[in-house]
Formats: C-alpha cells, structure tokens, sequence
C-alpha cells in the first residue's frame, strides 16, 4: 500500500530537529523506520510531517562515560550487538540485540528507535530496564534525563512527551557480569511470545548479584525484583536456580492471545528465567 502524502524533512542536528518538530500539530519521528514505515503504509497513522533523525550524526555511537555506557539513539541494533564496549560493559544488551529481527532489521533499526516506540514485545526493554539505564530526552525547555523505570509507562508509551526526542541512553557499567537473553517465540525472527533478561554476577561459585527483567508479560517490560533478591547466595545449581525463579511470574498479567493465554506465558516466564540465570551464571 502507498502512505498518504506527507512533507519530510532530514534535520542534519537535534537543533533543526526540535525547530522541525515544533512546526506542525501532527508530526511524527522517523528513527530507522522499521516500526513506522509498515504502519504509514496501511495507513494506520497519515501524519502531515515525516522528521527523519537518520542525518544527525552526533545521535549515533557508543562511548565511555566513567562508569557508564553511552549509546546514541540512532545507533543500529547490529552496532549494539557487534561492539566490544557493550560486550564488555553491558553484556545482556550485546545478547538482546543479536535476537532482534533479522540481519537486514537490525542494519536499518535504531536502538533508541526500538526503545521509545516500546513495543511490549520488544527485545531491548527488559535488558534496559534489568540494567537500570536512564534516558536523556531533549526538548523546547532543555534536556532531561528519566530512569528506565520511570520511562516505560503504559503499551506504546513512554515518557517522551510531545515535541522530544530521546538522544541517547545511558548504561551503568555491569563489567565482569554474565548475561542471557532466552527469547520464545513460534518462528524464527518473530517478536518474543515471552522472554526473560537476565545478568549476574557471580563469586566462589554462588550469585552475589542479579538483575533480571520479563518481556511480554504486561503492557510494559517489568522488573523482577523479588527474584533477583531471592537468587543473591543461591549456588550455581540447576535445582538452586529452579527455585529460586519459580515464582518468578507471581503477580504479572500477561496478555492472552492466539499465541498462548496468561496461565501458558506466566509458566513459559518460570521456565524460561530458569534458563537464562544459568546460562548467565556459566
């Protein structure tokens, strides 16, 4: 199908951009286009103005801050999982990114893009969130910088109000963790029917710490709390780590769907975070 007609615009700095942005009632942000092209083309959504970040070069990269990882928003899905830095620093970005889409997806979509267009499916909202990254948004009134947390609010809704964009995103340093991503979906390529993000770090054979997060298993990525503090001291055993995670769902409201109902997600959840902390734990 063919968009109906609109005016684009290729801003080559956040400056234009916040001018372009600011110009028009209905404007939306092209930030790879791998989520909004499809929808422009069944016409799902007829903005008058197309802001395409694909020309601002200081939105891509990814560089050290201290003891925090910085990524730009623009940069694609297969910089994040081809980079040392990441590897090194935020191992369970590195891990989600290798599973996002396919190759040609993750040459062209944006890691910033996949974040703020918080598809509940998404593969990167959970290790954001399991990792406590916070995101700088700019706008009219200056920049402002919101924890994962606080940034996912509801299903494609995140804190990024009308007018912003979000510029970058920073990752607190996680060096010498372990991490897994364990993804199930029914075909190759697919959106996760359920996943579990999960990083740890171990000492003398037991999980000092841990940070684990579900995908699709409620409007927005959540946070396992409960767990991670129940895996802290747990052995690195398949029946220690069993326990400890199969509770893991307790409390969530998972979508019911085609692909499996709440009660099929939240075992999927127990089953699926078992894996991923042993895998991450080595």
């Amino acid at each position: 199908m063919i968009p109906a007609a609109f005016d684009y615009h290729a801003p080559t700095s956040v400056e234009e951009a916040m001018r372009l942005l600011g110009s028009s009632g209905d404007v939306k942000v092209l930030a790879g286009g791998q989520s909004l092209i499809p929808v422009l083309r069944l016409r799902l959504a007829a903005p008058e103005v197309i802001v395409d970040l694909g020309r601002i070069e200081s939105l891509r990269g990814i560089r050290e801050d201290g003891d925090t990882l910085v990524i730009g928003a623009m940069t694609s899905h297969d910089v994040v999982a081809r980079s040392p830095l990441v590897a090194t620093h935020a191992l369970l970005l590195s891990k989600a990114a290798q599973t996002v889409a396919d190759p040609q997806v993750r040459h062209l979509g944006t890691f910033g893009g996949a974040l703020a267009h918080a598809d509940p499916a998404g593969d990167l909202l959970a290790p954001a969130l399991a990792l406590d990254a916070s995101f700088v948004i700019v706008g009219p009134s200056g920049s402002r910088t919101v924890p994962a947390a606080d940034f996912f609010q509801d299903l494609f809704t995140t804190a990024i109000g009308e007018g912003e964009i979000l510029t970058e995103v920073r990752v607190p340093k996680h060096t010498g963790w372990g991490a897994h991503y364990e993804k199930f979906s029914r075909v190759a390529q697919q959106w996760a029917i359920v996943a579990v993000a999960a990083t740890v770090r171990v000492e003398g054979g037991t999980i000092a710490q841990a940070r684990v997060a579900l995908t699709n298993m409620g409007s927005v990525p959540i946070r396992a709390s409960a767990t991670e503090q129940a895996l802290v001291g747990v052995a690195v055993d398949a029946s220690a780590i069993a326990a400890a995670v199969a509770d893991i769902a307790d409390g969530t409201r998972p979508p019911s769907d085609l692909n499996g109902d709440g009660d099929y997600r939240r075992h999927l959840a127990s089953v699926l975070a078992r894996r991923s902390v042993l895998a991450a734990a080595g």
